[in-house]
């Protein structure tokens, strides 16, 4: 069983994330911090940017390949430098924006006839990962919650992220859930708390 994080551990996951992009944009280099108990385990984690409740960039590692402090400073300066759909983050846009780390379970696959899968996924605890071919694509457990998605659209919006057809789930690709634990400022700089993806709202 996968140890969930406390909201100290929470506050210091979203606290390095900030230091790594603000330093990095500030020195382009980056931070070697380290710390001590979970974030010596190797997680999955994805770093989030929200600029006035709009999302500002979003990279992650969906499996657990690095230590959880490594994998939460190259996620956090990546979603502010690499995200493809966005301009790199400037230095000073940092005062605006708030930051957002979440950290996933090891994805599982659902194994399951595919008329059934929407009954192995849990909207507000269950993220998702599609497979087909070259072919995948990742939704985090927040994004059900906040575009108010059942499990079929939950779904068939993972496929479109893939690149793939809506109705892909239903034709043979391979579908993973994973579960997230979403600690965020509450404003930029401000309080870090955990989200409750249950009654999550932007």
């Amino acid at each position: 069983m996968v140890k969930l994080l406390t909201l100290e551990e929470g506050e210091k996951a979203v606290k390095l994330a900030r230091k790594a992009i603000e330093y990095y944009l500030e020195n382009r280099k980056v931070i070697q911090d380290r710390l001590s108990g979970v974030f010596k385990e190797k997680r999955g984690v994805f770093t989030t940017l929200l600029k006035h409740g709009e999302l500002r960039g979003c990279i992650g590692y969906p499996y657990p390949i690095k230590r959880l402090d490594e994998a939460i400073i190259e996620t956090a300066i990546a979603s502010a430098i690499d995200d493809p759909r966005f301009e790199p983050v400037r230095l000073s846009e940092m005062d605006e924006i708030e930051v957002e780390v979440t950290i996933l379970t090891p994805p599982e696959k659902i194994e399951a006839k595919p008329k059934d899968m929407p009954k192995y996924v849990e909207i507000g605890k269950h993220g998702l990962i599609v497979k087909m071919g070259m072919f995948s694509g990742l939704l985090l457990p927040q994004v059900a919650v906040e575009y108010n998605f059942d499990a079929e659209e939950f779904l068939s919006q993972t496929c479109m992220k893939a690149g793939l057809p809506p109705d892909c789930w239903l034709t043979g690709a391979e579908v993973y859930r994973f579960e997230g634990q979403v600690f965020k400022e509450v404003k930029p700089r401000g309080k870090v708390v955990e989200v409750d993806l249950k009654s999550f709202k932007l």
